[in-house]
């Protein structure tokens, strides 16, 4: 897809965006500093704002943690759009952060977390739409969520 037009490439993905969240503690959903774009942990809110909880390698499987990470990257989309107006004034994905929440013998967390990453590089491209990336296993999550993520975007 032609990174040059990250809302043409969105639309060709054929996914709709959940209502953008709205902060349940003190901090702020995003932040711009100069020509970066900081958005904070996001959970994987479904099209009914509901969200996909559980923990992989108990009630869900790979598959569920992956499509729950891909859930997170649509929610982050939508506060981007919410906040920006449009995807087109990002530029790239700089790094993002993936935790899930799984079982202590879990071992493929970057699995999981490819789910946002190639939903990110569909829409980006292979150069812009892929950063540096760390993926996690916790314990637990707010709200037993399957997966959260927070990310850091280059502006325009």
């Amino acid at each position: 897809m032609n990174n040059n037009n990250p809302s043409a490439c969105f639309k060709q993905t054929g996914f709709t965006l959940p209502p953008a969240p709205k902060p349940v503690g003190v901090y702020k959903p995003f932040l711009i500093d100069g020509k970066h774009l900081y958005i904070s942990g996001h959970g994987p809110f479904q099209n009914d704002g509901t969200l996909i909880a559980g923990r992989i390698g108990d009630d869900l499987t790979i598959e569920d943690g992956k499509m729950a990470a891909q859930q997170v990257g649509l929610t982050i989309l939508s506060t981007i759009i919410t906040n920006l107006g449009s995807l087109d004034k990002i530029k790239r994905v700089i790094k993002i952060l993936g935790m899930v929440n799984c079982t202590a013998d879990f071992e493929k967390h970057p699995y999981v977390i490819n789910g946002c990453s190639e939903l990110f590089k569909k829409i980006w491209g292979d150069e812009n739409g892929v950063g540096v990336r760390s993926a996690v296993g916790m314990g637990s999550l707010p709200g037993n969520i399957a997966v959260e993520i927070e990310a850091l975007f280059e502006l325009y």
